[in-house]
């Protein structure tokens, strides 16, 4: 049996020098509708793949519909997709799975596989969401996690302790980009919950009737191209989302030119300063705070520094490059502390 495990763990430590190995991202179906989450899994996944690392994606059933009509099709015909239910799925001790936080049902599935197991926390509201009381992630063997800003980093690590974090910021595509054209009466308006969109706008139009030509443009729904290409012709957009982490939408809006009106949330993301956009601690003034915006537009008073401050802002973010960067310094890591520990144990068997 000794000979057989050492054979083994010089195969895995070989696979590790020449990145030979698996890296499974597990992402939900979201049945045609867009997710940012879900395209930060892809986006993920393709920098494995283009810096020479073996991406999957998986997913729960075999019938999975995929991201091709609101994402693009490259992202199904390049990556390799596989399915937990039915099919045998291949593991060796030196690959990664990669299980979002809000997954802790598969988490316990897998908790068994010879593999390393990897965290990915994008919200840190639903991090708690399906975990039993007391239970940890290192309950189900999943010691690392990646999340996308320094501060959801030192909430998690106050929260739940014995797991090493590290931060991968995401990127925003370059299909987002200032319009050539002025911009339109137009206000785009984000939120996590629906409802609250519909609120906004229908408590500003009754506050505000000789706004009613103002035309506000739910962005919910739209592939990420549908997205940019609205996005751009508008001239202000609104931000409700108490509870994120980071905040893709104000990021996408500065990149297309567009301030950005929005409630503060619970955890203040790095990028967000006082200069980069209207930030607001109540939602319920965000109607009244759109109306003063829409008036220093109207009479060319919106401050030059706003869109000084929003271009240092995009700056400061990783484009696709950078974002690569970081995922290809991030997973040699990984791979070398696998390394270290398969040489250690092959040491101590041989010794």
């Amino acid at each position: 049996m000794e000979p057989n495990t050492v054979q083994k763990l010089e195969q895995s430590i070989e696979n590790l020098k020449s990145k030979n190995v698996r890296i499974y991202l597990f992402t939900q179906d979201t049945k045609g509708n867009a997710r940012a989450g879900i395209r930060y899994i892809y986006q993920l996944a393709m920098s494995l793949k283009n810096i020479g690392f073996k991406p999957y994606i998986l997913h729960e059933k075999p019938d999975y519909t995929g991201v091709s009509e609101w994402l693009g099709e490259e992202y199904m015909t390049q990556l390799e997709h596989k399915s937990i239910e039915g099919q045998n799925l291949e593991v060796s001790p030196e690959d990664i799975i990669i299980i979002p936080e809000i997954f802790a049902f598969v988490m316990e599935q897998i908790k068994d596989l010879p593999c390393a197991k990897v965290v990915l926390c994008q919200a840190y509201d639903h991090m708690l969401e399906t975990l039993q009381p007391g239970l940890s992630w290192v309950n189900y063997g999943f010691l690392k996690c990646i999340t996308t800003s320094e501060f959801q980093k030192e909430y998690i690590s106050s929260v739940l302790r014995n797991v090493s974090i590290d931060v991968l910021p995401p990127y925003i595509s370059d299909v987002f980009g200032k319009s050539e054209y002025p911009q339109k009466p137009v206000v785009a308006v984000h939120s996590r919950d629906q409802r609250k969109t519909l609120n906004f706008i229908k408590t500003f139009y009754l506050k505000f009737p000789q706004y009613r030509w103002i035309t506000f443009r739910d962005m919910r729904g739209l592939s990420e191209l549908d997205f940019a290409t609205y996005l751009k012709d508008c001239f202000m957009s609104i931000w409700i989302d108490e509870t994120s982490g980071f905040g893709t939408f104000p990021i996408e809006s500065m990149k297309c030119g567009v301030p950005v009106l929005g409630r503060v949330p619970n955890l203040v993301p790095s990028w967000m300063n006082q200069d980069n956009g209207v930030w607001i601690g109540e939602e319920i003034k965000l109607p009244d705070f759109a109306a003063d915006f829409i008036q220093n537009w109207l009479e060319d008073n919106i401050k030059p520094e706003l869109y000084t401050e929003m271009d240092k802002t995009i700056s400061e973010q990783p484009n696709q490059n950078g974002f690569n960067k970081m995922v290809n310094e991030l997973f040699t890591g990984y791979l070398k502390t696998r390394e270290i520990s398969f040489t250690e144990q092959l040491n101590k068997l041989q010794n």
